[in-house]
């Protein structure tokens, strides 16, 4: 259910697994993180870890209604579970883009390239 703020309500258990989690960055989450904090990316702003219904998106621009998932090795095993995890945040309203975190920290620059352009194309 939406709050006034236009955000879905999540439990406390989904807000407290969102704050440990951003105590425990991965190493490709670190390294997005480091450049989308503090609007680097073309002004805009980010959260990281963030709480949305039942689930917690890795990264969220609220402005563009982007969810920003990066898959680790463990997400090979997981493909049908985050295609439904995609599939949830969609019918909620959100776009959702998806990087491995190998070509985060190999390809950051052509990463947030299509951030960008992805969270331009969530204002239109």
């Amino acid at each position: 259910m939406p709050t006034n703020r236009g955000h879905i309500r999540t439990s406390a258990a989904i807000q407290e697994s969102a704050r440990l989690l951003r105590k425990h960055l991965t190493p490709a989450e670190q390294a997005l993180w480091s450049r989308l904090r503090d609007r680097q990316l073309a002004g805009i702003k980010f959260r990281r870890q963030h709480p949305l219904g039942p689930f917690v998106a890795d990264f969220y621009c609220a402005e563009s209604r982007l969810v920003v998932e990066l898959d680790g090795g463990v997400h090979d095993q997981m493909q049908e579970r985050d295609a439904n995890r995609t599939v949830e945040f969609e019918q909620r309203g959100y776009r959702v883009i998806r990087f491995s975190n190998a070509r985060v920290l190999h390809e950051i620059e052509q990463v947030l390239e299509e951030i960008r352009v992805a969270c331009e194309e969530g204002k239109r």
